[in-house]
């Protein structure tokens, strides 16, 4: 990890103690704050990783809380609780925007405080406390941050959303799943649009979604094949 710049002690111990954890090896929490438009190694991978584990804890808490819910309505609580807008939140509260290392591009339009990145940066930190300390660390601090979402969170009020409910009226008539495409991707790196083709071949349906991220391209593209097969009302 020598392709990334130290930050100092100072730095280091002050992010620490907001983030309640305590590195062994302080690189990868470095790692971690390195958005992709910075030169060298960036936190991609552990965001990947922290992804994953925050939808593991998020399932498990909520499999506990709500042990009458069925899978959908986990699922739907599940997408609600890690959605990107929460997880900037916690970005926010831990003022990750003061320590993010970003490239030139993302310094001149405030990278440090879009949501996305606050958001994929909190996944990468989680990836980095799995790494660091194994997944008792990361699930604390991750239980830490969702409990009082979890205990004011409503099944009544979720509502479904576009790629949930297609993926049930398939399922419902034994179809296969729909498959989502990338047909473009346009704009520089702290700015893109993607362009998305939700697929059904069974169905003979090709519906196109696009958005500023993949998550909502594929939501849109969902949304297309629904009034497609003349479900929209259901969402």
């Amino acid at each position: 990890m020598d392709q990334i710049i130290k930050m100092n002690a100072s730095q280091l111990q002050t992010f620490q103690t907001q983030l309640s954890y305590q590195f062994k090896d302080s690189t990868l929490l470095e790692l971690a704050l390195t958005h992709r438009s910075y030169k060298g190694k960036n936190n991609e991978r552990l965001e990947f990783l922290g992804d994953s584990i925050l939808n593991f804890v998020a399932a498990e808490l909520l499999f506990q809380k709500f042990p009458e819910s069925v899978e959908g309505d986990l699922s739907r609580l599940r997408s609600e609780l890690v959605k990107a807008s929460t997880l900037s939140e916690i970005g926010m509260a831990l003022n990750v925007g003061d320590f993010l290392k970003l490239g030139e591009g993302e310094l001149k339009s405030a990278g440090w405080r879009r949501p996305s990145i606050l958001a994929d940066t909190v996944e990468a930190l989680i990836g980095a406390i799995f790494m660091d300390g194994g997944m008792e660390a990361a699930q604390s601090l991750i239980q830490k941050w969702l409990h009082d979402r979890v205990e004011k969170i409503d099944p009544k009020k979720i509502l479904k959303d576009a790629k949930s409910v297609l993926q049930e009226y398939l399922q419902s008539r034994k179809f296969a799943l729909p498959e989502y495409e990338v047909t473009s991707v346009k704009g520089e790196a702290h700015e893109q649009h993607f362009t998305i083709k939700c697929l059904i071949p069974a169905l003979s349906i090709e519906a196109e979604g696009d958005g500023a991220s993949r998550k909502i391209a594929e939501q849109t593209a969902a949304k297309n094949a629904l009034i497609s097969l003349g479900k929209e009302n259901e969402l």
